[in-house]
């Protein structure tokens, strides 16, 4: 005779209504949860923190189907009460479920109310708990309480991101406000890479529209505009709209130069501004003084302050280590040599920096056949030796950002060294500054820099060029807005004589792609500031639209 079986223990009261409810979750059961709380009520069942925010998280869910929104509204609120008088705080996740809730009545000061008092809650709001308020306020174009709800996310250190963005972008134009509207072009340059279809829809409509062509500054100072241009890294002004009339808007596509098919406006190869790089310098002084030998790193600064006229440095062990995984294999002074030479040949004859460390420096010496050219490197200036227990990172890193130059290495800078950083513009720095290399049977290639960043851009003539988001991920068949305002072609057509437009060198030169030639790149009519503007006064675009003339003021 077997083993009698046990009984099955007779569920609670509580723990039968959570298997319930997560069934009705499961199964998107409003109705069904509705009757469980209504049960709940009736018998005493004591819910809990997560019983609340499944039957808040099921009615805010369900405010998309017409047949059970009324429903869904009026107990969801009725639930919240509940949750409050039995003495239980919400959560974000509460708060936020109830937001939904009010949007979706269209009350979005109620929405807004919720994540504005949630701190007594010791509730800290996300991006999802803001939504409701901001995108309810958007339908409803209520711009200045959309603005309320933006400002207090700053507060709350919380980010805008692209659908954000977009709607405060359309709020503002729908609404005629045009200085809102560059604000909100400028973050969403800050925050994407290519904008999404319905995000471009919204920037067409605003250069369509009537109220864009009235925005604008008649007189503009050409000097300072492209001088904004360079102290932001390239790419953009922020100055403000540029000139007054119609824009016109068309989808094209930008060549392999970075030039525009339809306006013919050459796109820069963007860089991290003038703050933002102080602060990456600073980030990369700071964290290899914590861990280098103080006094080595302050050495070497000192150094480089005096010697500071590279273009181009080279991550030495990067080099000579690249494919020397085999069993003869070792460190290659041939490898290294030949990309020091090519940096010189493609530099205008001036030497690069190689970064080594000390180490590796003495191994090279104890090889006679290295150690004339080694001793050479070191005679002409082309070779630092970082001290002994250093990591060398460091130091050709902080050069490269100290000097805004060149940086050969593979090396893809994701190890925690790099994640110190944090920076969220560390990716375009690098876009922008990193040079990787092949030897493909023992021939040198290097791999410079993009001609060009496909990342939203304003250039000197107020001209706007915004790459889509599509689905192929080849650039050459992305699609873009270009944006142009023809008044303003038209006056600086006049006042500048019209030179070659071709593309401005290839990937074959050095020098183009260092930032202390940015302002080379995508020049309005050649150097405007060597134009005739006697007195160094600066130069202005004034006058009617039909009576626009160049003068000095």
């Amino acid at each position: 005779m077997g083993t009698p079986k046990k009984k099955k223990k007779s569920q609670t009261l509580e723990s039968q209504f959570h298997f319930d409810l997560n069934l009705c979750s499961k199964n998107k059961d409003l109705l069904g949860a509705i009757s469980l709380f209504e049960s709940a009520i009736s018998n005493g069942t004591r819910l809990n923190h997560h019983h609340f925010n499944a039957l808040l998280y099921l009615c805010s869910n369900s405010v998309s189907d017409h047949s059970l929104k009324d429903s869904a509204l009026d107990n969801g609120f009725r639930i919240f009460d509940r949750m409050l008088s039995a003495g239980i705080s919400p959560n974000e996740a509460s708060i936020t479920a109830v937001a939904r809730l009010a949007a979706a009545k269209s009350d979005g000061d109620h929405a807004f109310e919720l994540v504005r008092t949630m701190g007594k809650h010791n509730a800290v709001p996300r991006l999802r708990t803001y939504d409701p308020a901001l995108f309810c306020f958007v339908e409803k174009s209520e711009a200045e309480k959309a603005y309320e709800v933006e400002e207090h996310m700053g507060m709350a250190g919380v980010s805008l991101e692209e659908a954000e963005i977009a709607a405060l972008l359309r709020v503002s134009s729908e609404t005629g406000k045009g200085e809102k509207v560059y604000e909100y072009l400028h973050k969403l340059r800050c925050s994407v890479r290519c904008a999404s279809e319905s995000t471009a829809k919204i920037i067409e409509d605003w250069f369509c529209g009537k109220k864009a062509c009235e925005v604008g500054e008649v007189g503009w100072e050409v000097g300072k505009v492209r001088e904004a241009v360079f102290r932001n890294g390239g790419g953009w002004h922020g100055r403000g709209w540029i000139g007054k009339g119609e824009w016109i808007v068309r989808r094209t596509s930008v060549d392999w130069s970075g030039q525009c098919c339809c306006c013919g406006d050459k796109l820069f190869c963007v860089d991290i501004d003038d703050e933002e790089t102080e602060k990456l310098a600073q980030s990369v002084a700071s964290l290899a003084m914590e861990r280098e030998v103080k006094s080595n790193f302050s050495k070497f600064q000192d150094w480089l302050d005096k010697n500071a006229d590279y273009e181009a440095i080279v991550d030495g062990a990067n080099v000579g280590l690249y494919q020397q995984n085999f069993a003869d294999g070792g460190f290659s002074v041939s490898q290294l040599d030949s990309v020091v030479k090519e940096l010189y040949n493609k530099s205008g004859n001036k030497w690069p920096l190689v970064v080594l460390h000390n180490k590796r420096y003495r191994a090279l010496l104890e090889n006679p056949s290295n150690r004339k050219l080694v001793d050479e490197w070191m005679d002409k200036g082309i070779l630092y030796t970082t001290p002994t227990g250093s990591n060398d990172d460091w130091y050709w890193l902080y050069t490269t950002v100290k000097l805004r130059c060149l940086l050969v290495t593979n090396d893809e800078m994701r190890d925690h060294i790099f994640e110190l950083l944090g920076s969220s513009f560390f990716l375009k720095w690098k876009e922008r500054h990193q040079v990787r290399y092949t030897f493909v049977k023992g021939n040198l290639k290097l791999q410079m820099p993009p001609l060009y960043s496909s990342v939203i851009q304003e250039s000197e003539k107020g001209a706007w060029h915004v790459p889509i988001a599509g689905d192929s991920g080849e650039e050459s068949e992305r699609t873009w807005l270009c944006i142009t305002r023809p008044s303003v072609y038209k006056v600086l057509d006049e006042v500048f004589p019209i030179e070659d437009s071709s593309p401005i060198g290839g990937c074959l030169q050095l020098q183009q792609c260092t930032s202390n030639n940015i302002a080379n790149r995508n020049d309005i009519r050649g150097n405007l500031d060597s134009s005739d503007t006697s007195n160094d006064k600066p130069t202005v675009v004034t006058g009617k639209r039909k009576e626009r003339c160049f003068s000095t003021s």
